[in-house]
Parts: structure tokens; C-alpha cells; sequence
């Protein structure tokens, strides 16, 4: 007998390529997307280096987690995509002043 195909209505439901909801894996994705940006976006601003440093390395962190929980390839996509941001935004960020910004040193 043919199941009844159900179309996913959700804001991420493009990502469940497989037919199933990965809601944890999907907020992953967005969350690390969204903090990738933000990084890559205050790396340009030298003085906003504790922002870029601190958010690029949570969304390593976080990305990293979600490659490691993800389950389709448009999951991956995005975290790749967040990942390189969060990469970009903390190595400037400690090129212009690092974590602390010269509070410890």
C-alpha cells in the first residue's frame, strides 16, 4: 500500500531531505549559520574584536557539534558554510585584540 506523502511545513524543513524531522540538527545548522555570520560581519571592525573572537569561537563549537549530530546533506551544507564564517570571524577577531582584548595582559 503507497503512504500518503506528507509535505513537512516548518521553517527548516528543507534540510530533511530524508522524509524525517531533525529538529536539534536543523536548529544546529541555523544557529551556527547565524553566529558564523555575525562573526565573519564584526571581523571587519577591529574594535569589535571581542565580539568576532568570542562568536567565532562559539560557533566552532557549535558547528562542530552539528556535524557531529547531523543527519542529511543540507544539514552539512550549512554548518560547513557556518563553520568557515565562525573560522574567518575568530581568526581575525584574535588578530585584532583576541578574547580578552589586553584585559589580562
Amino acid at each position: 500500500m503507497a503512504q500518503v506523502a506528507r509535505p513537512h511545513h516548518g521553517l527548516l524543513s528543507f534540510l530533511d531531505t530524508d522524509g524525517k524531522p531533525h529538529p536539534v540538527e536543523n536548529s544546529f545548522a541555523a544557529a551556527t549559520l547565524l553566529i558564523g555570520v555575525i562573526a565573519f560581519i564584526t571581523a571587519h571592525f577591529p574594535h569589535l574584536h571581542l565580539v568576532s573572537s568570542w562568536m567565532g569561537l562559539v560557533g566552532i563549537i557549535t558547528g562542530l557539534w552539528g556535524q557531529l549530530i547531523s543527519a542529511t546533506t543540507g544539514e552539512r551544507f550549512l554548518l560547513i558554510i557556518g563553520l568557515g564564517a565562525a573560522g574567518v570571524g575568530f581568526y581575525l577577531g584574535m588578530a585584532h585584540g583576541g578574547l580578552f582584548g589586553g584585559v589580562l595582559g
